[in-house]
């Protein structure tokens, strides 16, 4: 079983639904949900929006492949409305699921890189992970969430 950390934002519609709907999918399609943040705001990245964002990070110990997560995942999103994928420009998205750390696994590949690239950048990831795995190891960065958080 590999636990898996995974990034939730949304920024349209009953936000704090949208959120609760993502970990009870995540439940029931792939694995068991151990531990989840708290529920944060955060202004848009990446782009203008009038809408922000709320975002949480959940661990799921689950039984499935890095690229069966992605594809459930992404199922997920789109069982909660997201009809796109950003491709190189953010847009305001009802559900946005992340992988952030599959273990201590580091994969690089056009469909999918982990850990999760820009982790280190982004302070409504940094937050939320922060509070359930301060003291996890960026593999990459071979730092801890809390340091990074701080600098």
């Amino acid at each position: 079983m590999a636990l898996v950390y995974l990034g939730l934002g949304t920024n349209l519609g009953n936000k704090e639904c949208n959120l609760n709907e993502a970990i009870v999918a995540l439940s029931g399609e792939v694995g068991e949900v151990l531990c989840q943040s708290a529920f944060y705001v955060s202004e848009p990245w990446g782009f203008t929006s009038d809408n922000n964002f709320l975002n949480a990070v959940v661990l799921v110990q689950t039984s499935l492949s890095p690229f069966d997560v992605l594809s459930k995942t992404q199922q997920i999103e789109r069982s909660l409305g997201r009809e796109t994928k950003s491709m190189g420009e953010y847009l305001d998205r009802l559900m946005d699921i992340d992988i952030l750390f599959y273990d201590n696994l580091i994969i690089d590949s056009p469909a999918l890189k982990i850990p999760h690239p820009l982790i280190a950048d982004r302070d409504f990831v940094l937050i939320p992970l922060s509070e359930i795995a301060p003291d996890l190891v960026h593999p990459v960065l071979n730092r801890k969430i809390t340091e990074l958080l701080k600098s």
